[in-house]
């Protein structure tokens, strides 16, 4: 996807690794919402994975930006999370090599070049397990249509429709 793609949109930015169970949980998620919302005018979905810095041009020039992805806030495996904008972690650490850069760090550029958009929220679930796996734990997966409901009642608070729901009420 070029960056071009992204200008004045929303994006819904999956996160994570999927080879390490629960982390893969941004990833999973934007799998099953490309399924209903591909097609949604204004609105891209994008597999951020662990593509670091590569994302920084996606953060800065979306309208408006949610972020999916396992967080760990200490609270019992399974639950809900949502952040907004100045609640997510965004900082510069030190790094072993430049080249192990997350999204804190990516988040922390786009708002210190001032391009972080205004309305950027963090949608997840707090993970239980995140160690080698292609799975996720089967706490998270049964929290998983939860948090795609919460997502999509999101975007349609944005103003988008569902592809799904344009066929039915057709």
């Amino acid at each position: 996807m070029s960056t071009a793609d992204v200008s004045a949109l929303d994006v819904v930015l999956g996160v994570g690794n999927p080879l390490m169970g629960d982390d893969g949980l941004g990833i999973a998620a934007v799998a099953q919402l490309r399924d209903r919302w591909e097609d949604a005018s204004g609105l891209t979905i994008v597999d951020g994975g662990t593509w670091g810095m590569n994302l920084l041009p996606i953060i800065e020039q979306a309208r408006r930006l949610l972020i999916i992805d396992a967080i760990d806030r200490g609270l019992e495996p399974g639950s809900s999370i949502v952040l907004e904008r100045d609640e997510i972690p965004r900082y510069f650490g030190r790094t072993l090599s430049p080249h192990q850069l997350d999204l804190r760090e990516v988040l922390a550029l786009a708002e210190l070049r001032g391009n972080l958009p205004c309305e950027t929220i963090a949608m997840g679930i707090q993970p239980d397990r995140l160690a080698l796996s292609l799975d996720l734990s089967s706490v998270v997966a049964t929290s998983l249509p939860a948090l795609l409901s919460d997502v999509e009642d999101l975007l349609r608070r944005w103003g988008h429709v569902a592809a799904l729901q344009d066929a039915v009420n057709a």
